[in-house]
């Protein structure tokens, strides 16, 4: 079965649109660059800094990033932005043990994010989901 994706153009030409296959725009696909998780520099609800190596780093699906402390104390695993849960962030080696993969050839994020929603907003969204265990919400 071939899945297909976003429409191309010939020369601008919306009258030769035809569909890309999915493996085309795929992230891994051997013809694209390889995309590396952004590792963002803080938490975004404390701001601590949270460098590439830091064990304390927590992640959702949307890469939203904040530390062990607030994910276990104020959001109880609940991510303010879309409602899922968090996994420990993946450490990015410093040393290049295959060509093109470390951290010095993909650099972490220097942009520091912030929470887009009141404490208020956060602490009674947290409470609704709590309960549900992340793979249901």
């Amino acid at each position: 079965m071939r899945h297909w994706g976003r429409m191309a153009q010939i020369e601008g030409n919306s009258s030769f649109a035809f569909p890309i296959p999915f493996a085309m725009i795929c992230r891994n696909h051997p013809t694209r660059p390889r995309m590396a998780l952004q590792l963002r520099p803080n938490c975004e609800y404390c701001d601590k800094d949270l460098p590439p190596n830091a064990m304390d780093a927590r992640i959702c699906s949307y890469e939203c990033t904040f530390c062990a402390d607030c994910v276990e104390t104020k959001l109880h695993n609940v991510c303010p932005n879309c409602g899922g849960g968090f996994e420990r962030r993946p450490i990015r080696p410093a040393i290049e043990r295959r060509p093109g993969v470390c951290v010095v050839k993909h650099p972490p994020s220097d942009k520091r994010v912030h929470l887009k929603y009141s404490l208020e907003d956060i602490a009674a969204h947290c409470a609704r989901l709590r309960d549900i265990p992340s793979q249901e919400r």
